[in-house]
Order: C-alpha cells, then sequence, then structure tokens
C-alpha cells in the first residue's frame, strides 16, 4: 500500500492511498511543505498538483478522507460540520477527488491556526 505521511506542527497524519490517478499525481509531488487555511470543519492547503475532477468526485466525505479540490490545486481533510453541511455530515464547499484515508484521530484539526506549516511526504509502507 502506498503511504503519505502529512505533518501540521507536532501531529502526523499517516495516509494510505488509493489507486486513483489523483493520488499517482500527489505521490509524484512529495515531497512539499505548505500552509494550512481553515474553515469551519475542515483543513486545506496548496499543492503542487494537477488532476482533473474524476468521476466520483464528491463533496460528502467521511471524517479522516482526504480530497483534493482541483479548483484552488488543494488538498482537504474535513474533519466536523461545515457551513455547507446539513447536520452532521462532513461537506465540503466544492466536489473534489477522494485519494486517501487516514484511520488517525482527526480532533486536533480543530486547533490548527491559519499559516501553520504543513509537510507532505512519501512513508515508507510497514
Amino acid at each position: 500500500m502506498r503511504k503519505l505521511k502529512i505533518s501540521i506542527g507536532h501531529h502526523v497524519l499517516h495516509v494510505d492511498l488509493y489507486d486513483t490517478a489523483t493520488a499517482d499525481a500527489v505521490l509524484a509531488a512529495v515531497p512539499f511543505d505548505a500552509r494550512a487555511a481553515t474553515w469551519q470543519g475542515e483543513v486545506y492547503f496548496q499543492a503542487p498538483v494537477h488532476a482533473d475532477r474524476e468521476d466520483d468526485a464528491r463533496d460528502v466525505v467521511e471524517a479522516g478522507e482526504l480530497a483534493f479540490r482541483h479548483e484552488g490545486e488543494s488538498i482537504v481533510i474535513g474533519y466536523g460540520p461545515t457551513p455547507c453541511s446539513e447536520g452532521d455530515e462532513i461537506r465540503l464547499a466544492v466536489p473534489a477527488n477522494i485519494f486517501g484515508r487516514t484511520a488517525d484521530p482527526l480532533a486536533f484539526l480543530a486547533g490548527i491556526e491559519a499559516g501553520a506549516l504543513v509537510r507532505i511526504e512519501a512513508a515508507v509502507a510497514e
């Protein structure tokens, strides 16, 4: 299984990549650094990745799923309800390509401040 490691401050997310063109593009771009941006219920950051919207792109995601928004070329980590959500769902502003998943706890994301350094790199599969 192909994996990424995303470091945000003192926290690390271990991501299992799916077998998609977007996951391939993200993996080809690592390592890179970015600065976090925040929106209620999500943290996102620019990525030097170019990928078209995939046929199965969606705006409602599950906690732990990583998405790539081709508008703005950013990686999005949704962790809770957003202003677009209905009820407790995690709804992104626009449909995005789901390219991976983490099983790591996401509660710390609520405390991430805009501008925090994000480091994205390949991780060794265990």
